[in-house]
């Protein structure tokens, strides 16, 4: 009788471990079964924000959950990346986040409160978009080469802007400079809408700048473009040639977006939540609304995502060591 019991007792325990074990599996299978938050670090109205809210919303019609945008906004994106970094890692927290908090920061600040590929796991890419390089209307330069010979021919005279010193288009222009040996004088900006006014203006000659912002002052006119920082030409404007093809080795500055999760996040969650995106991704609507802000609907694999993002960080040491910018 004692043996016997005994041996009920452990196929009870084994039992019980295997029902606590599945109880976590199922769970996931089920996911989403309640509200889930996407933390971004823009203020509400701006390109990713609009962005966001429009993926909230067609991943509440694919599941019958709620999704909501947390607005996060300040500290070049810590303010957001942290947070999300320190939500429970069940997948009912998510960062939608860009190239500049991911990225840039590991290598701009000394201290950072986040690793990007060790504090987050890389769900899916959003979109990806070039830098446009633009010029004010008075600056006699049509293209690259004209550039560098005007700029050459008068050292230290000519100036451009950016949202500020560390940020994607200030390091993409200090990785031009040495890559072409400019002098040129840079102006940091609290936001590209100043550095566009002055730009437009003539205080300053030159800009990066991304789609949603440049675009539409490129087609009205207000603004000359010269170039295109991206591998093969944009299909926002394919009569202008890419940097590469003007003539400047393997130049290459875009602004992503995409999907992260806190360390830790059950692989199934992220699977699922990799296989809504795409499907939203896929939706025209929504690819529409997301070209309409400067970028093209990427998409892909969690594990091709993670590649692309630790090339991204790497990329951008090297601009930041160039540009000698620090924020701490």
């Amino acid at each position: 009788m004692i043996k016997r019991y005994f041996r009920l007792l452990a196929a009870g325990s084994a039992l019980a471990g295997c029902l606590a074990s599945a109880a976590p599996a199922l769970a996931q299978s089920d996911y989403p079964g309640k509200t889930v938050r996407i933390v971004i670090g823009t203020p509400p109205g701006d390109s990713a924000d609009a962005n966001a809210r429009s993926l909230a919303t067609h991943l509440a019609k694919l599941t019958g959950q709620p999704f909501y945008v947390d607005n996060k906004p300040g500290a070049h994106g810590i303010i957001a990346a942290e947070a999300a970094k320190n939500a429970a890692p069940d997948g009912y927290t998510v960062l939608l986040s860009t190239g500049g908090p991911m990225a840039i920061n590991p290598s701009l600040y000394k201290k950072l409160p986040y690793d990007t590929l060790k504090s987050f796991e890389p769900i899916v890419s959003m979109s990806t978009g070039p830098l446009y390089l633009v010029v004010n209307n008075d600056l006699p330069v049509n293209n690259v080469k004209d550039l560098v010979a005007y700029a050459k021919a008068h050292p230290g005279k000519l100036s451009y802007g950016s949202g500020g010193s560390g940020t994607t288009q200030h390091l993409a222009m200090e990785t031009l400079k040495k890559s072409m040996g400019l002098d040129m004088v840079h102006v940091p900006y609290k936001g590209s809408p100043l550095v566009l006014q002055d730009l437009i203006g003539g205080q300053i000659q030159l800009a990066f700048d991304a789609g949603a912002s440049i675009l539409p002052q490129i087609r009205n006119g207000k603004v000359r473009l010269i170039g295109v920082a991206s591998d093969a030409r944009s299909p926002n404007t394919p009569d202008m040639p890419t940097l590469i093809e003007q003539g400047v080795p393997a130049f290459r500055a875009v602004v992503w977006s995409g999907l992260f999760a806190p360390a830790g996040t059950p692989p199934a969650v992220v699977a699922k939540l990799n296989e809504m995106v795409n499907q939203a991704l896929r939706d025209p609507a929504f690819a529409e609304q997301m070209r309409a802000q400067g970028g093209e609907p990427a998409g892909g694999s969690s594990a091709d995502f993670r590649v692309f993002v630790a090339a991204e960080i790497a990329r951008w040491a090297k601009a930041v060591a160039v540009s000698g910018a620090t924020v701490d």
